[in-house]
């Protein structure tokens, strides 16, 4: 009798302090921009699904907010997100770097010690260990310091030295993690990316451009909000409000005689074309909402609701 090779599916969440990779592992995992990948620390807010598909597989990997100690309203929602991932994970994928400190929030990490499923640790970022991803004597003598720290801490992890900025290790992973998926039926459409909607993405594009273009506290003071998506065969027509905290701080989005926001809109206008693969029209406005990080009724509109 013919072996049939069943169909494997599973749910892959990624999660880790901030600041360590996590966005651009997605990124590279699922093929298309899916997360927003800057070099600024707290850029996810959202639990973010990007979905690979083959013939024979379907993994649906999940991208989190980094994890940390929750100051306001905001940051419980981004907490509650990375905490619901461990909750219905086939796989995890637990991300670090050669520099964090190992023992940086213990509480998070105690919960991942007590998990059934298979943990992948991945040490992220070992280019920058001495001389590149071949590494010299001294570079790998670092790495199995670090190794041998995450065992400690997680002795039933297996762990796996990867760059994701160069997809070292990256085709090794996805090969392990298609090992370790249970047999299932797909959970999604085989054509399916991601379980966003289109205004999510655009939103996320122009967050990521306002992360990119303005210093200090200002893109931690703000959210995007689409009113206005409409989709034609050949064009989409948008509009989106840049919501801030204070009139000093829609002062800076907007600039000297608008050039700063006219900056943003047309970096975002580039961006959103190559993602959609249509001619923008876009229009972005500024509003201030001085209480939109703190009010459960905000971050509710905004999509904070990890249930």
């Amino acid at each position: 009798m013919m072996e049939v090779n069943m169909h494997k599916a599973g749910f892959v969440n990624i999660v880790g302090n901030p600041n360590v990779g996590k966005s651009t592992l997605m990124n590279q995992l699922v093929g298309e921009r899916i997360s927003i990948a800057t070099f600024k620390a707290q850029t996810t807010r959202h639990r973010i699904m990007g979905i690979v598909n083959t013939p024979e597989m379907q993994i649906v990997f999940s991208d989190t907010p980094g994890v940390l100690k929750p100051n306001y309203k905001l940051q419980e929602s981004m907490l509650a997100f990375s905490e619901s991932a461990l909750q219905d994970a086939d796989v995890l994928l637990y991300v670090t770097d050669v520099v964090e400190n190992p023992e940086k929030n213990m509480d998070f990490l105690a919960k991942v010690q007590k998990m059934a499923i298979p943990v992948l640790l991945l040490i992220n970022k070992i280019d920058e260990l001495g001389n590149g991803v071949n590494g010299s004597n001294g570079a790998q003598q670092s790495l199995n310091t670090i190794v041998e720290k995450w065992h400690s801490l997680l002795p039933n992890a297996e762990i796996l030295p990867i760059s994701a900025k160069n997809k070292f290790g990256v085709d090794m992973l996805l090969k392990r993690i298609q090992e370790l998926l249970p047999e299932s039926p797909a959970y999604f459409d085989k054509d399916q990316l991601t379980d966003k909607p289109a205004r999510f993405f655009v939103s996320e594009i122009i967050r990521e451009k306002i992360l990119l273009y303005y210093d200090k506290e200002i893109p931690y003071s703000v959210e995007v909000a689409v009113e206005r998506f409409k989709e034609d065969e050949r064009h989409i027509h948008i509009n989106a409000i840049i919501y801030v905290e204070r009139d000093s701080q829609k002062g800076i989005i907007i600039g000297h005689q608008g050039v700063a926001l006219k900056k943003v809109s047309t970096e975002a206008r580039k961006s959103l074309e190559k993602f959609f693969d249509k001619p923008i029209f876009l229009e972005v406005f500024v509003k201030v909402d001085k209480d939109w990080r703190s009010s459960e009724r905000e971050l509710n509109h905004f999509g904070y609701n990890p249930d």
